[in-house]
Formats: C-alpha cells, sequence, structure tokens
C-alpha cells in the first residue's frame, strides 16, 4: 500500500471512529453492535437486528442513517401491507393518457424495513431481488435502486404472537445478524436521566456523505486479504459442509459474506490487512443465521454456530 493509500486509510479510519462516537451518543453501550452494523454498510450488505421490543432497534436505524448523511426512509411491516406499498405502482395518468409509474419507499439510499416478520411472506419477498440486485422489476420493467442501497430490518422473536418467521432465502440475504440486548447499568441509568434520544437524533451532524460512503466501500473492497486468510475462511467452508454438526453447510455467499465483513471490520480497526481476529470477530453475525444446529451439538453447551466452528478449526 502505496502513502496516498495509507493517508487515506488513516483518514477513513478516523472519520469511521468518529461516526461510530456520535452514534454511541444516542445508542449507550453498544459500541460492538455498533461496529457490526457500520461493518454491514460497509461491506454492502444488509442487516437484521432482532431482539425483544424497545431496546432500540428502529432507533439505530435512525441514528445510522442521520451519522451517514443519507435519505432514509421507514416502512413499518404489517400483516396487511402489499408488496406494492414498498416497490410502488403504476396509476393512469388520464392527462397523458397512460401509465405513470409511482416509486415505493425502496426507491432511497438507506431503508428501515421495521418487523419485518409482521408482514406475510408475499411482501417480504417483495425485498429479495432488492437486497440481492440492487434492482426491482415491476410490472416487467426492471428499475435501479439508488447507490449506496442499505437495508436494515429489524425482527421480534419470532415466538411473539403475529409473527411469520423468514425463510432461509430471506435471512440469508441479510450480509449479518445482530441482537442489541438490554443496557447496562450505567448506560440505562443515563437513558433515565438524559434526554429523549428523537431529539439527540435531530440534533447530530453527519460525519459521512453519499460520496464518501462510496469512496469508503470502494476502499473495503481493495483492502488485503492473504491467502493464508483466503484458506482459513475455505477450511471453515469446508468444515460446515461436512460436518454432521449443521442441516446444511454454508453456501459460495455465505463464503464471501465472511470475507467482504472482515475486509470491512479491518477497515474499521485501522488496519491495511484482513487479520484472523476480524474474521473471528464477524464470525457469529454473519454465519449463527445461515446455519442451523442440530442439537447434539446444542447440547455441548455452546452458544452458537460460530462458536463450534472457532473452537474446532486451527487458524492457518
Amino acid at each position: 500500500m502505496d502513502n496516498t493509500n495509507i493517508h487515506q486509510l488513516e483518514t477513513t479510519t478516523e472519520l469511521l471512529s468518529a461516526s461510530i462516537a456520535r452514534i454511541g451518543q444516542v445508542i449507550l453501550g453498544k459500541d460492538d453492535q455498533i461496529k457490526l452494523a457500520l461493518t454491514c454498510l460497509l461491506a454492502r450488505g444488509h442487516c437484521l437486528i432482532e431482539d425483544q421490543p424497545g431496546v432500540g432497534k428502529t432507533t439505530l436505524a435512525h441514528t445510522m442513517a442521520q451519522v451517514m448523511g443519507l435519505d432514509f426512509h421507514r416502512i413499518q411491516f404489517t400483516s396487511d401491507l402489499l408488496p406494492a406499498d414498498v416497490l410502488g405502482v403504476s396509476i393512469f395518468n388520464r392527462d397523458q393518457t397512460q401509465f405513470e409509474f409511482h416509486p415505493g419507499p425502496i426507491f432511497s439510499h438507506f431503508i428501515l424495513a421495521d418487523e419485518i416478520n409482521r408482514a406475510t411472506p408475499k411482501t417480504q419477498s417483495a425485498l429479495l431481488e432488492a437486497m440481492e440486485e440492487h434492482q426491482v422489476t415491476v410490472e416487467g420493467e426492471t428499475r435501479e435502486l439508488p447507490d449506496p442501497f442499505f437495508v436494515i430490518a429489524t425482527q421480534n422473536p419470532v415466538h411473539q404472537i403475529g409473527t411469520y418467521p423468514l425463510p432461509e432465502s430471506q435471512l440469508d440475504r441479510f450480509l449479518m445478524r445482530i441482537d442489541l440486548g438490554y443496557p447496562d447499568r450505567a448506560a440505562e441509568r443515563q437513558l433515565l436521566e438524559g434526554d429523549d434520544r428523537r431529539s439527540i437524533i435531530k440534533s447530530l451532524k453527519p460525519v459521512l456523505n453519499r460520496e464518501l460512503l462510496l469512496l469508503t466501500q470502494q476502499l473495503v473492497a481493495s483492502l488485503h486479504a492473504s491467502p493464508a486468510i483466503l484458506d482459513y475462511i475455505q477450511s471453515i467452508l469446508e468444515f460446515t459442509r461436512q460436518s454432521s454438526a449443521f442441516e446444511f453447510g454454508l453456501s459460495p455467499r455465505g463464503g464471501l459474506a465472511i470475507l467482504n465483513a472482515a475486509k470491512a471490520y479491518a477497515l474499521i480497526d485501522g488496519q491495511k490487512h484482513v487479520l484472523p481476529e476480524h474474521v473471528q470477530t464477524i464470525l457469529p453475525a454473519v454465519v449463527n443465521h445461515r446455519l442451523p444446529v442440530h442439537l447434539d451439538v446444542a447440547s455441548k453447551q455452546l452458544s452458537s454456530a460460530a462458536d463450534y466452528i472457532i473452537e474446532s478449526i486451527n487458524i492457518v
């Protein structure tokens, strides 16, 4: 990496650190989760947040959009939401004597799909093409979505009333799944004594903008991953496909997800190349929702598929 790129890396790392700190003014005591959500955005993925209502899932999405300087649309998923409510619809214009397409809220840089699993599978599937191809096809015509395009979805626990479990094909569209959890005592005290979170979000100044974010995403893609790191990732893929611990192994898309997320996390960490620790840090968020674990593995009191993988594979 030449001096120009090193300087660009240092400047970008400073901006990302400032972004994390600013988001942390609203989402208190959750720097690790903020880093993972930002990793997902920088890796051009999408993020699923699963947790109890009221722990800050929606607030995190609002705050990230504000700090990143992106236009933002929130879609409240309900049981009566239709695909056209998400994608848009053509309406007949009498003056022009033709149909005109009216874009839906999906045509935005930053989408919050709030309580995504409260909508029916038909409406959930409206996001499949958008999240994978960054385009939507409506009435036979394909329309490109803005760049960057990022979906952060919130999901209530599947055992709650009025939810529809996301199918594997939908889950696989999310680069990461994270949870926020309850705040610690000090953070919760600060919440009780402090200002309303919504008023703080409105007062936040953006750290990045669309152009800087696109450049940062390009920098992530160019970050170096050594042959040893690629060997490590391939060992992970092969292990999941051969082990009887899992119902099925990781797909090639899963392998790319691990690599891209590790690169993005390395950039946030200020490194110019990917380290094994970066792979291990992002692994739970990337693979746990992709790998159903058989009961015999769960009985070993491992908390996740990623724990089992890390324990079983030696670093190259």
